[in-house]
Parts: structure tokens; C-alpha cells; sequence
């Protein structure tokens, strides 16, 4: 596997900024592209700590796979109100960049998304609105109810939303997972039961069980922390890529 820590300007954030990558080094000698999982970081991390906290380029290189991690700031991987537009910048300008940089497959069924807290809110709100470029999207621990979430910071969901904290239908996950139209992503969602984001996460694994996604949750003895994730982001790569094992918690 090689890494790289790319250092590109960003028309969508209008500034410079840096993703780290993961590529594995030997060519496909069939030609095919390589699969590509976007990697998204928690509120007070930085492109920099999936590698520094867990062994992901030791567990993509059992699968071959590109890794993407970008710097998603404090914004809920959202068009802020008082800030820059990183849902853009991840769901749109970085697939393309990140495609014309590597030898990445461009097609839905090799392009997943995947983060922990912040980044689990982030991924399952880009794979629910982008289902034609994702196929499948993980989240660990995740802040699933972005409303109470907000109530909860007010100052910091102000540089977001804005003051009145209105949070639009697109934002909410709650909301997304109503739409029904195909092609749906498959799910993965995971949670330490000791985690203080425990409950959200069963309240919208219950929600989108209602719509017929292809769900898969894992739960287990753990807290919000690196320990869990670390173990779960394990889990969520062989849920992607050896399928027929079976995944399924308590």
C-alpha cells in the first residue's frame, strides 16, 4: 500500500486543504479500477486520525481497496450558513478529484462512505443524498438527531444553520430515510451501548427499518471511544466486502 497526503485547493471550500489517502500500490492486471471508501473524521479530529488511531491502511490492504480521509472541519460535513460549503467539497468536488488523481473506479457498486460521530452523521446524510455515486455507507457512533444535537450546541450549530437553528429536511436523517426511491445504499450502523449517542442511533436504526433499506446493526459492550472504533471499522470492511458473513448484533 502507498500513502500520500495530498495538499490541493478546493474550488467548492475556496481555500487550500489536505486529505490523506491510502492506495494500494500493485496494479490490477485485469484493468480494474480500484474500490474507493470515503473515510470521515468526528468533531475534534482532522484528516490525520484514522491513521494515527487505529490500523486502517494494515486492514485496507487486506481488501485491496482505496481509503479517502478528508478534513471535514467542525461542520457536520454541511453547506454551513457561516462557513464554507464542505457537503459540496466531499460529496461532489473530491469524488472527481480523488478519481482523476488515482486509478479509482468511478462506478456506484465500487464507491462507499463511511465516519464516526460527526463523520457517521456526515456519511449517512451524503450516502442517503447521493445514491447514485454510493453504494453503501457505514456509521459509527453516530450524531443521528441532528435537531436535538442542535439544540443541545446552540453556538456551535449557529455557524451551521444559522440563529434560528432551522434545520431543512435534507440535513436530517430522519427525514432522508423516508425517501424510498432506488437505488437505496446498504446501511451499516454500530454503537457501543455505553455510548452517550446510544439511543439516537436505535431510534433511526428503527426508523429505517420501516422503509425496506438493507440494513445491518451491530452493537456492543463499548463507549464513545477509538477502542470501539478501531474494532467496528473492522467489522464495517468485512461487511462491504465478504458479504455473506453475518454481522448481525445482539
Amino acid at each position: 500500500m502507498a500513502f500520500c497526503e495530498l495538499k490541493i485547493f478546493s474550488e467548492s471550500l475556496g481555500v487550500e486543504t489536505t486529505v490523506n489517502v491510502i492506495i494500494p500500490q500493485k496494479l490490477n492486471m485485469n484493468g480494474e479500477k480500484h474500490k474507493c471508501l470515503y473515510l470521515l473524521h468526528g468533531l475534534s479530529d482532522d484528516h490525520s486520525i484514522w491513521m494515527r488511531r487505529t490500523s486502517i491502511e494494515r486492514y485496507a490492504s487486506q481488501y485491496g481497496i482505496c481509503i479517502v480521509m478528508p478534513f471535514g472541519s467542525k461542520s457536520f460535513y454541511t453547506d454551513m450558513k457561516y462557513g464554507e460549503k464542505y457537503y459540496t467539497y466531499i460529496s461532489e468536488e473530491l469524488t472527481k478529484l480523488i478519481q482523476s488523481f488515482f486509478n479509482v473506479s468511478d462506478k456506484r457498486e465500487n464507491n462507499y462512505i463511511a465516519g464516526l460521530s460527526m463523520g457517521g452523521y456526515g456519511a449517512l446524510k451524503i450516502a442517503l443524498r447521493n445514491r447514485n455515486r454510493f453504494s453503501a455507507v457505514a456509521g459509527l457512533s453516530s450524531v443521528t438527531d441532528i435537531v436535538s444535537y442542535s439544540i443541545n450546541s446552540k453556538e456551535l450549530m449557529t455557524a451551521i444553520f444559522g440563529e434560528e437553528l432551522i434545520i431543512p429536511d435534507e440535513e436530517n436523517l430522519f427525514k432522508l430515510v423516508e425517501n424510498t426511491t432506488d437505488p437505496k445504499p446498504r446501511i451499516f450502523i454500530g454503537v457501543g451501548t455505553e455510548d452517550h449517542l446510544y439511543d439516537q442511533n436505535c431510534r433511526l436504526r428503527d426508523e429505517i427499518k420501516k422503509y425496506n433499506y438493507d440494513l445491518t446493526y451491530r452493537e456492543s459492550q463499548g463507549s464513545h471511544s477509538w477502542d470501539f472504533w478501531d474494532e467496528y471499522i473492522k467489522y464495517v470492511l468485512e461487511w462491504l466486502f465478504n458479504t455473506d458473513n453475518e454481522l448481525e448484533g445482539k
